[in-house]
């Protein structure tokens, strides 16, 4: 039995109270510049320690100046999380000794003195785990809270490369100074999570909609990062920390769960420490101990003074904020009048939202275009996923050659019965393949149905001629009817429409 087991079966007989609270660092990486200084915010192409200037560099004599755009970035995020945010805002200093901290310090938020925070007291609901193992499917829809206790815009520190070699000829790291002072929002909730696929499930969720509000490329590499605290039976708090992925994030927690349980049942007291995840091996690994507040040695950054925010600023950040996820979703639903099911596997990811809503400025059929991505197009990249044909550079919508246009031409056609379902799926399948428009295909294929009458009678003409028989058949067998049809569908490779053809037919053999 695995770790996930064990703690699955755990949960379903009560057992140890199990707490998980999250700090997701989330990076502006669409702003233009860092937090205090002109350097670019993109780091990721430049040379190691060529993005750098003596302001995140910490140099003597210099003074930070603060990004507004990043302050109104911070309060967007505050309110997709329904943060209240306070009239002033200020930062401090967060003192410890680390090689990626060019100053020794960080330029963070702390609210012991005063509530200097941008966000506090906020609260988010997504679907919670309760489609486990041993659960049936009926709460499958069940939304859990999270409370959220502060958000606090920061700098990011730099970063430090490990060498593989454990050797003492090779006992060094090196450190890379790009990524010192660019925007970092953190997101301290409370610990209110019960099982590591709830954590892993609302990760996925606020990514969502960092994305939708536009502060974030999740895509690129470390952007969006996580550390995890948690506590199993009331016991003590354990950080864990270097952790490269959601489904590593998830992996941690499960590790953690059985060795602080297994610590427990030894009667071995649990340490209050922070560990990191040793992605190799599927271990959490003892860093240092837990430092406690005091040992930062906080106090306000003199270089910053107070920012006053008011009211007026958070209105017009909340009127300049773009549609969440919540809000499209019941515009779908009231507006357009798809499902809720449907509704939700779209908002669910934006890029297949956007790709949707541009999708109807072709052809406003919000239904059908829905039908066709939902059933077509997401079973298409499901399907290549599953076969391994994607990496983590080419995921979902980036694997097909296939735009928003010839989505809404597919639905068209297939609205107006210019072809029936079946074959239009043909066609839409080498349509994603090729890239080619469905349009092009139909005509290169000649495969777009036969809805002239004068063109399906002239074929009706054509078998009754050949078959004279079928004429005295019909008089005395009504089903004499549905087998003409049958040759006109094989004349015609399907591309006669049945309802039209059918009604021809008995006026054809009316007639003679």
């Amino acid at each position: 039995m695995d770790s996930e087991d064990m703690i699955l079966n755990d949960r379903n007989k009560a057992g140890p109270e199990l707490k998980i609270g999250l700090e997701i660092h989330c990076q502006l990486t669409f702003l233009h510049t860092k937090l205090f200084c002109g350097c670019l915010s993109n780091y990721r192409n430049s040379a190691p320690n060529d993005n750098t200037c003596p302001i995140c560099l910490g140099l003597p004599g210099t003074l930070p100046l603060l990004n507004k755009r990043a302050v109104e970035f911070a309060s967007m995020i505050c309110l997709a999380f329904n943060c209240s945010i306070p009239e002033k805002i200020s930062f401090y200093r967060k003192n410890y000794f680390y090689p990626d901290l060019p100053k020794n310090y960080q330029t963070t938020q702390y609210n012991s003195y005063e509530l200097s925070s941008i966000g506090y007291e906020g609260s988010i609901e997504f679907v919670g785990d309760s489609k486990s193992k041993t659960d049936d499917l009926k709460n499958s829809e069940e939304r859990t809270k999270i409370r959220i206790t502060r958000v606090q815009l920061e700098e990011d520190p730099g970063k430090i490369t490990y060498e593989e070699d454990k050797s003492a000829a090779n006992n060094y790291s090196l450190i890379d100074y790009n990524r010192a002072g660019v925007s970092l929002v953190e997101i301290v909730t409370e610990p209110d999570f019960s099982s590591p696929i709830a954590v892993r499930i609302f990760l996925n969720e606020i990514v969502n909609l960092f994305e939708y509000l536009g502060v974030t490329d999740p895509s690129l590499e470390g952007s969006v990062r996580c550390d995890v605290n948690v506590s199993v039976g009331g016991g003590k708090k354990v950080e864990i920390k270097n952790i490269s992925s959601f489904k590593e994030v998830e992996k941690s927690i499960y590790y953690e769960i059985t060795r602080q349980k297994t610590l427990i049942m030894h009667s071995i007291d649990v340490k209050p420490e922070t560990r990191h995840w040793d992605e190799k091996r599927k271990v959490t690994v003892a860093a240092r101990s837990k430092e406690e507040e005091e040992e930062y040695r906080y106090f306000p950054e003199p270089d910053i003074p107070r920012i006053i925010l008011g009211s007026k600023f958070v209105s017009r950040v909340r009127t300049s904020m773009p549609e969440l996820p919540i809000e499209r979703l019941k515009r779908y639903i009231e507006v357009y009048k798809i499902t809720e099911h449907t509704a939700k596997i779209l908002v669910n990811d934006k890029r297949i939202s956007d790709f949707f809503e541009e999708s109807l400025v072709y052809h406003k059929s919000p239904i059908e275009i829905s039908n066709w991505i939902v059933n077509e197009l997401l079973t298409k990249i499901n399907e290549k996923d599953r076969q391994g044909l994607t990496d983590h550079n080419t995921k979902g919508l980036d694997i097909l050659t296939i735009s928003p246009k010839q989505v809404a031409e597919m639905a068209k056609l297939v609205e107006i019965k210019s072809l029936n379902r079946t074959t239009a799926r043909e066609i839409f399948d080498k349509s994603i393949e090729t890239g080619t428009s469905p349009l092009k295909l139909i005509e290169t294929l000649e495969i777009e149905n036969i809805s002239d009458e004068k063109s399906i009678v002239k074929v009706i003409q054509e078998i009754l001629s050949s078959q004279p028989q079928l004429i005295e058949q019909s008089k005395n067998n009504p089903n004499t009817i549905n087998y003409i049809l049958g040759l006109i569908m094989k004349e015609t490779k399907g591309r006669v429409n049945p309802q039209i053809a059918l009604r021809l037919i008995k006026e054809s053999l009316e007639d003679i």
